[in-house]
């Protein structure tokens, strides 16, 4: 039987890592579904999907535990039917400042809207060199959303955090 292994990693960048992360997993029949990896202030981060036979679970974990300079943690996946429903994308500008991320997941949450991925970073504003955040989401929803609520509280928060927000539907998932 197949299992879904779901791997965090952090530890200090440095090259060779995500070689290092496949060679085990290779080594142990397993296969590298899907991952999200990068560079956070002087760490490396990712996660990792694994496709393994269960009876090869156990070495796996143990040749990854073992590997030097890495903390990783391996969480066998009970796996959830894709998400039906509707597939929204959101983009956020705004001047950076603290709780910008826990305002608008406030609001997603309260519209029962799952956030999917979500990525951000900040930049300098190319005028006055201020922080900008930049925030883009993949959403996921009940097909019954009322969208109209949904954009008018996202709008509320935008004029409390002087930020952009776009709210669409995804065409393609």
């Amino acid at each position: 039987m197949n299992l879904s292994l779901v791997l965090t990693v952090i530890g200090d960048d440095r090259p060779g890592i995500v070689g290092q992360l496949s060679a085990a997993i290779s080594k142990h029949d397993g296969n590298w579904l899907q991952s999200s990896m990068l560079h956070l202030s002087g760490k490396f981060a990712g996660i990792v999907c694994v496709d393994i036979k269960e009876e090869r679970l156990d070495a796996l974990k143990a040749e990854l535990g073992a590997l030097p300079g890495l903390r990783i943690n391996a969480e066998v996946s009970k796996g959830t039917a894709a998400v039906s429903g509707r597939h929204l994308t959101l983009t956020l500008v705004g001047h950076d400042r603290i709780g910008i991320v826990l305002e608008v997941s406030y609001v997603l949450a309260k519209h029962a809207v799952n956030v999917e991925e979500l990525n951000t970073h900040t930049t300098s504003a190319p005028m006055s060199a201020e922080i900008l955040f930049h925030a883009t989401a993949e959403l996921t929803a009940s097909p019954s959303l009322d969208t109209r609520a949904l954009v008018y509280d996202l709008e509320q928060i935008s004029n409390d955090l002087v930020v952009d927000i776009t709210l669409g539907e995804a065409i393609h998932r």
